[in-house]
């Protein structure tokens, strides 16, 4: 097997480090990679800064619009070999796949048009004072990007620091290092894409990701991953009083009120169980259900994760493809039995694979339990996996406190057939995105992040750009005409 390499300053760049990759759903290789570190990261920001520094990159508009849409228009030929990757190497079956890189191309035309829409303001403050404000690029933008989603995690980080004028160093996860050279064939074959605008490297350690918080020369970093690394990074990074825009974990609360449309309900609150085998920010992890429905509820979510078919993505029948690894499956199995020691009821017992094919690869069925105390683990802390619990309330109030009763505040999602009540929980709920009668929506034109311990500044529509930008006031004293 080929060994696939690094893109540093429209090079290819082999660390001399070789490690392997592997297909999560059977545990079998599937080539090699060039792992790097330290000292990539350092030559893909000296790469970088020169581009920014000493290229017209950063003022010239009509040439990000062109980069940004030849990019598009790029990944859209190399459609069919990255969906293949998702799901070889990710583990996404091929709908999920395909989800995760449709919304490629048009984030980054979004952003193209953003180039040549951005705006400055003026005014006349005073007679024969006039002030403005132009915004600039910051410089080189650091962009950590995970695993589960790696693909539109990176552009939606990358398209708009392009958008704004910065160059990149992009630090992509070992799990996925095929797909993260496939892209840097993508970025290759950019015929107006300058040297050193883009550079990517795939690392299995953190030395690489680390240099790039600690640099001077990045003053913006851009994270997709846990709080806990976030609040590492942050730490790390205040000695150069570094900006950062993190979207953190989440901990999504599902509240499903007694008039709510349970046909509609029951296969979405499914869905965000199950969807990427809930290894996503956004996972319904908590479900919320009034006590007049909770019956019901229970049976028929529970009749469905039962029914899930977990399998590899090359199984055109899978409902539900593994996680990334086995040591993720243990990981999560530990904390459902630790929630059962609690006093957690289970209602869906899926946990590991036991038998057949799939006991070899990273597969973990769905998991439903019902608990009454909100203070335990499995209802606080992120699980990153296809579980989720059940909590019943009897009021709006109450349901509003328990959503509201956690660290976190990604996203929320709320189910009525009321005209009102939808709308009077939401501006109540501390969540940064919150769907009404459906479930991860996201829009390019429209912002999305975390409240509280969810993130920092936010990712999607106008907002995003703020990551990578500075805001200049000028002052230009010309006086009166003087008759």
């Amino acid at each position: 097997m080929k060994t696939v390499t690094n893109w540093i300053n429209g090079k290819w760049v082999d660390s001399g480090v070789h490690k392997d990759s592997f297909n999560p759903a059977t545990g079998e290789k599937i080539g090699t990679y060039a792992d790097g570190g330290k000292q990539e990261a350092e030559q893909a920001i000296a790469a970088a800064l020169a581009a920014f520094k000493d290229s017209d990159w950063k003022s010239n508009r009509p040439l990000r619009y062109q980069v940004l849409n030849e990019l598009a228009h790029q990944f859209e030929v190399y459609e069919s070999e990255l969906v293949e990757l998702l799901s070889l190497e990710n583990g996404k079956i091929k709908g999920e796949a395909a989800f995760e890189f449709s919304m490629v191309a048009p984030k980054l035309r979004y952003y193209a048009a953003q180039v040549l829409t951005q705006t400055g303001r003026a005014l006349e403050t005073k007679p024969g004072s006039y002030s403005m404000v132009l915004t600039e690029a910051i410089g080189v933008a650091g962009i950590i990007a995970p695993w589960n989603s790696p693909i539109i995690l990176m552009i939606r980080s990358l398209a708009p620091a392009l958008a704004a004028g910065c160059t990149a160093v992009i630090k992509m996860p070992a799990q996925t290092a095929q797909i993260n050279a496939k892209i840097n064939e993508v970025f290759a074959s950019v015929k107006s894409l300058p040297q050193g605008v883009i550079n990517q490297f795939t690392e299995s350690g953190s030395d690489g990701a680390a240099l790039l918080v600690e640099s001077k020369d990045v003053p913006t970093i851009s994270y997709t991953g846990s709080t806990q690394t976030g609040k590492i990074l942050m730490r790390n990074g205040a000695p150069q009083l570094k900006k950062f825009g993190f979207e953190l974990g989440g901990k999504t609360p599902m509240l499903v009120f007694n008039d709510a449309n349970l046909e509609a309900a029951v296969p979405a609150l499914e869905k965000a169980i199950t969807v990427f085998a809930g290894q996503f920010c956004m996972t319904g992890s908590r479900i919320l259900v009034q006590r007049g429905i909770a019956d019901a509820l229970i049976e028929k979510l529970g009749k469905r994760l039962a029914e899930v078919k977990v399998g590899p993505a090359s199984d055109g029948s899978s409902d539900m493809g593994p996680m990334i690894d086995r040591a993720n499956v243990d990981r999560v199995d530990q904390v459902v039995e630790k929630a059962i020691a609690e006093g957690a009821k289970v209602l869906v017992r899926g946990g590991k694979a036991r038998e057949g094919k799939l006991t070899v690869g990273a597969f973990y069925h769905p998991t439903l339990l019902l608990v009454t105390d909100n203070s335990m683990a499995i209802v606080q802390e992120e699980t990153f996996g296809p579980v989720a619990t059940v909590q019943v309330f009897d009021t709006a109030e109450e349901a509003i406190a328990l959503a509201n009763d956690n660290v976190y505040g990604l996203a929320a999602s709320v189910w009525s057939t009321d005209v009102d009540l939808p709308l009077q929980v939401v501006r109540a709920l501390d969540a940064g995105t919150v769907w009404i009668n459906d479930w991860a929506q996201v829009n390019d034109e429209f912002e999305e992040g975390g409240y509280k311990y969810s993130g920092l500044g936010r990712l999607n529509g106008l907002g995003a750009l703020e990551d990578f930008l500075e805001h200049k006031h000028i002052y230009h004293h010309a006086g009166v005409l003087k008759a």
